[in-house]
């Protein structure tokens, strides 16, 4: 590649030494160039050969070219003549191939920056009793539904299953998987992208989500909260009884894909040398460029395409240009009249150029592609006649023809834009066909990988044979496009690997790659998953891995968990040992900063070390708030009882469960405002968030609240105890006022009339 630059560069500052028109011969002829624009790092088999159209120097026109004279020098292959379309040079080109690594390319649903969106729900259902409530979500662990059931906490029958957590887990959607290298022009053939690189990226999801969503089994897994204000839908009742229903519960996760992709890209460059003849007397050239749509055809996006069409004219070997009176400029569809567009431009210039719009209304698009022609025009006019060898004239007229496409299904690999504008094909010669290999640039020993020769192509045929040469590989690898190879350990370093293809015609293409095996050190990872919270459970999971054919050896797995603030040590809780386990659940008795590292060795005895931090977050207390009226009348009627109706609006911060709620008044029987002396009256124990309270007495009350709560994320009985469940009451978190009430009596109905 740098000596295709240098070649490049020597030859336009050769060029740049001498005028364009760098020699003249005797017959009224002269030589000039134009440059092919350096292009590099094309990739995708639709760039392996491109059509340039070079503009002419100033002071050529096409006309005056000698065809004959055409000629590209350059590092390309031509493919086709070299001749004039439009006022233009075309040349077609191969590219010259370079392998290379993209990083991080990125995989969309169909077409560029189009995530994957993941409508998650889990289907909760209420059974006839009125009471209980069946939750059917995602088993992490085991990679499959479970189910269970929970008792309702509210009125009967209940309107909502009780505060949890759930977990759905569908699987991971790479349906119509289209891969870009970080724009929409730049598109990565699918079978470039190295498998074993795929990951999804989490984009954006619901917010109602317990933690991160995560990429697990093949599945999108989210944990979120229910019923809060998540929404649901009702599921179909068909042969339902009772009190029975169904709902789902909605989340969404949007995502996307990055993977590593070997790639072959393509460069271009050159220059195009040419002889043409001078004019002697007044000439209009120009040229018709298309501006938009770019690229040329354009992909349809169900939108109207818009079409720009720049026009230019010049005048050649002639002066005055005073005597211009106006240029105009004509444009319309090829066989529709009614659309005509004139363009005028009155400046005395000896060159004037206009941009002219049109439209392809997605009406109009059809399967597989549309190619819509305009002609143009460009006129000069003169306010006096001008003499010529014929004669004397008062215009000049050049016309062009210009091509816009739009297709809807990608062009086939190397194809040009089809239509009457492509010159005629030569006649067919053989050529070999070309060897791709799409193998990793690096690797451990004892890990399996694919070797693919399936890139590989004949430009006019088929590949009919593949013979691999995979030396010191182990594997099975013949006379097929694609199979898994390994390395051992007594060949670290740089291995080779050949391929030889044939096609229909016997013709052979070859090339190789190298990859390095590098030493089979295992991977050590480990997490710390499930509920990062004060007597909750915690899942320390080890992610570690090692080459395939020197696997970890479980026994030797050695995990460990030390405190390193906030709690202690012997606030850790769990069963059994720590060692030769992939995961353990535990439980914090504090809350406060912790560590887990892990250890791990394969069975070549190479081992691996890793750690994570992670913070135990308190369980927060739950929050004590009621509302009831500030007086009442005792009712005749009612046994003289005065009743007070008292809503709750307690709850968890932490998203625990409000499981019990104590109720209490205290009556000031001695009406002295103070309720320090009185006793505490119980007058509910059970879980109600509304009730009424009826009293007899005349006089103020105080009422109070305590809410218990019970775990609304999963934790390990065995570690726990009542006491570990928080409770508060309302005496910490109301202000005494608002729990106050008085009860009068009605007073009397009076009647004057006698």
């Amino acid at each position: 590649m740098r000596k295709f630059s240098c070649l490049i560069l020597i030859i336009i500052l050769l060029a740049a030494s001498f005028p364009n028109d760098y020699a003249q011969a005797s017959n009224g002829t002269k030589s000039s160039s134009v440059a092919v624009p350096i292009t590099t790092g094309l990739v995708g088999s639709n760039n392996s050969a491109k059509s340039f159209y070079l503009d002419l120097p100033s002071g050529v026109t096409s006309s005056a070219i000698l065809h004959n004279t055409l000629n590209y020098t350059g590092n390309n292959q031509t493919i086709g003549s070299i001749n004039i379309e439009n006022g233009k040079i075309k040349v077609t080109l191969k590219g010259t191939e370079n392998k290379k690594v993209l990083e991080k390319v990125k995989g969309y649903r169909a077409s560029f920056e189009a995530m994957y969106k993941t409508e998650i729900y889990n289907s909760i259902w209420l059974y006839s009793d009125g009471r209980r409530w069946q939750i059917n979500e995602y088993d992490e662990r085991n990679d499959r539904m479970k189910t269970k059931d929970v008792t309702a906490t509210d009125d009967y029958p209940s309107q909502n299953p009780p505060s949890i957590v759930v977990t759905a887990g569908p699987l991971q959607d790479q349906l119509y998987l289209k891969w870009y290298n970080g724009s929409k022009t730049e598109d990565i053939d699918s079978k470039d992208i190295v498998a074993s690189s795929i990951k999804p990226i989490l984009l954006e999801h619901s917010s109602y989500t317990k933690g991160l969503p995560t990429f697990k089994n093949g599945r999108v897994i989210i944990n979120y909260f229910i019923p809060n204000s998540t929404p649901w839908k009702s599921e179909p009742d068909d042969g339902l009884s009772g009190k029975a229903e169904g709902r789902r519960y909605f989340a969404l996760v949007t995502y996307y894909y990055e993977a590593n992709a070997n790639v072959t890209s393509y460069s271009y460059g050159g220059l195009v040398t040419f002889d043409y003849g001078l004019p002697d007397e007044a000439t209009l050239t120009g040229a018709a460029i298309l501006e938009k749509p770019s690229p040329n055809p354009v992909k349809f996006e169900e939108k109207d395409v818009p079409v720009q069409i720049n026009l230019k004219g010049e005048l050649l070997a002639y002066k005055d240009s005073s005597n211009i009176e106006e240029w105009v400029f004509y444009a319309k569809e090829k066989g529709n009249e009614s659309s005509l567009k004139t363009l005028k431009d009155y400046s005395k210039t000896l060159t004037a150029a206009k941009k002219i719009d049109f439209t392809i209304p997605k009406s109009k698009v059809k399967s597989p592609s549309i190619t819509q022609e305009y002609e143009l025009s460009v006129v000069v006019r003169f306010k006096k006649p001008v003499v010529t060898k014929t004669g004397t004239i008062t215009s000049l007229k050049e016309s062009y023809n210009v091509k816009a496409g739009v297709y809807t299904t990608p062009t086939p690999p190397g194809g040009d834009f089809p239509g009457p504008t492509s010159p005629p094909n030569p006649p067919r010669e053989l050529k070999p066909p070309i060897a791709l290999i799409s193998a990793p640039k690096t690797i451990k020993a004892g890990q399996e990988f694919e070797a693919s020769g399936a890139g590989s192509f004949d430009p006019d045929g088929f590949i009919k044979s593949y013979y691999w040469d995979t030396t010191n590989a182990i594997g099975e690898l013949t006379d097929r496009p694609r199979g898994t190879l390994w390395y051992d350990k007594e060949h670290l370093g740089e291995q080779s690997l050949a391929l030889t293809v044939l096609d229909d015609d016997s013709m052979s293409g070859s090339t190789s790659t190298e990859i390095t095996v590098i030493e089979p050190v295992p991977n050590a990872s480990i997490y710390a998953e499930g509920t990062l919270k004060q007597n909750r459970k915690v899942i320390i999971r080890s992610y570690s891995s090692s080459p395939t054919h020197y696997p970890l050896v479980d026994s030797k797995t050695k995990i460990t968990i030390t405190a390193v603030s906030g709690g202690a040590n012997a606030d850790i809780k769990y069963s059994g040992s720590l060692n030769g386990v992939p995961s353990k659940d535990v439980l914090f008795k504090k809350p406060g900063r912790y560590k887990a590292t892990i250890y791990v060795e394969n069975t070549l005895g190479l081992s691996a070390s890793s750690e994570v931090s992670f913070d135990i977050v308190p369980d927060e207390k739950p929050f004590a708030y009621f509302t009831l009226p500030g007086s009442a009348y005792r009712n005749p009627a009612d046994g003289n009882q005065a009743t007070i109706s008292i809503d709750d609006m307690s709850y968890s911060p932490d998203k625990d469960i409000v499981a019990r709620r104590l109720w209490e008044y205290r009556y000031d029987s001695n009406n002295n405002g103070n309720f320090a002396d009185e006793s505490w009256v119980i007058f509910s124990n059970e879980n109600l968030d509304h009730l009424n309270l009826k009293v007899r007495d005349v006089g103020q009350y105080l009422v109070r609240l305590t809410v218990f709560e019970e775990f609304g994320q999963p934790t390990i009985d065995e570690f726990v105890t009542q006491d570990d469940r928080q409770s508060n009451n309302s005496d910490v978190t109301q202000n005494t006022i608002e729990r106050i009430f008085k009860v009068k009596n009605q007073a009397p109905d009076v009647d004057w009339s006698w």
